[in-house]
């Protein structure tokens, strides 16, 4: 396991953040042979973000074939680029196929995560966090619904895995299944963002260069969604957007929403494939072009749901503002705030329920 070492951050964004009320993990509290109906404080309504869901089949998220992008054929890698454009375009989520990563250590990373959920309270709290940079945090429920008193149906462990690896010792053997995971997730990564900066009109290795990928964030994130008794009462996470520059999520039980066309269209992707979003950093680089999507997760009603999350992102004191190459052609003013991709991620963490971050850095254009 990686050092200990802390990252420095603003002391006033810190201090927002330090002070949350102690909760009662979701799992433990699921599993109480009393519990018939949710606590009042698990109530969430989802009237204002909109109820209306369509099938994958009514809206089909868009699949990218991964292989076409390191196949050597320019003519697939160009069609494929042209696909992935509209993808980030339209959509901001699409189904990733053929990335290359092993079924057999997905399943095991997700056996390890469900290990880990399984350890006592007491062994899970030695790993707790309270700030969004720690480099080890298990927790419930999630920042922004606690300073708010609303609280979410959800387990979570977040781990900061690059530029330093930081993995908890428990249980044996889950470090080191995350560390492959997360090293062939980055690879995936470098080069799916390779065909996004070639979508936008620019060379290659552009995003790599100035988003200091080699010192970029990574995190891993395991959530557990346990049973609940009321599902239609309570949420897992509210409606929100991602903070990075690419996210890859994979579950095996359905439970999330992305939000289309002002409808929200439940996503079931195929066996070993990664659901990857547009996340904010990215949006603001195209200056909105590529778009970083509401998403939420529902509970599901039948059984416990556990997700992984990969975040990609960029080098936590890179500036990011939108692309001065894209700006010039159609005369076309920057729509975001410069900021340190650290100092963005405390904002989101504050940010209101049911909110994207991206409306406090965007600039009113008159």
């Amino acid at each position: 396991m990686g050092g200990a070492t802390h990252v420095s951050v603003n002391p006033v964004l810190e201090s927002s953040l330090d002070q949350e009320p102690k909760l009662r993990a979701i799992k433990e509290l699921s599993e109480s042979a009393a519990l018939t109906s949710i606590p009042p404080e698990y109530a969430y309504s989802t009237t204002a973000n909109g109820s209306s869901v369509s099938e994958p089949d009514d809206d089909p998220i868009p699949t990218i074939d991964f292989s076409l992008l390191t196949s050597g054929d320019p003519d697939k890698r160009f069609r494929v680029i042209q696909e992935l454009g509209k993808a980030c375009e339209e959509w901001g989520f699409f189904i990733l196929v053929n990335h290359g990563l092993e079924e057999r250590l997905v399943d095991a990373v997700m056996g390890a995560c469900d290990e880990f959920f399984n350890l006592s309270e007491a062994e899970k709290k030695e790993f707790e966090g309270k700030h969004v940079l720690d480099p080890i945090q298990f927790g419930t429920s999630m920042s922004a619904a606690k300073a708010q008193r609303v609280f979410l149906w959800r387990d979570f462990l977040k781990v900061i895995v690059h530029p330093h690896f930081h993995f908890p010792n428990k249980p044996t053997g889950f470090s080191e299944l995350a560390k492959e995971y997360c090293k062939h997730s980055q690879k995936i990564a470098r080069e799916l963002l390779k065909g996004i900066s070639e979508s936008l009109g620019l060379e290659d290795c552009y995003i790599e260069k100035v988003m200091n990928l080699d010192s970029g964030y990574q995190s891993f994130v395991a959530n557990l969604y346990p049973f609940c008794p009321q599902p239609e009462l309570a949420m897992g996470l509210p409606p929100h957007s991602d903070h990075g520059l690419i996210n890859f999520l994979v579950q095996k039980v359905e439970g999330l929403e992305v939000q289309y066309n002002g409808k929200w269209v439940n996503v079931n992707a195929p066996p070993n494939s990664f659901l990857v979003n547009i996340a904010d950093q990215l949006h603001i680089l195209s200056n909105g072009r590529y778009k970083s999507v509401m998403h939420r997760a529902e509970l599901n009603k039948n059984a416990a749901r556990v997700s992984i999350v990969i975040v990609n992102g960029p080098s936590l004191d890179t500036v990011v503002s939108p692309a001065p190459e894209l700006l010039g052609s159609d005369g076309s003013p920057p729509t975001y705030i410069p900021m340190k991709y650290k100092d963005y991620m405390v904002i989101q963490q504050n940010t209101k329920l049911g909110k994207s971050a991206l409306d406090q850095v965007r600039l009113q254009i008159v």
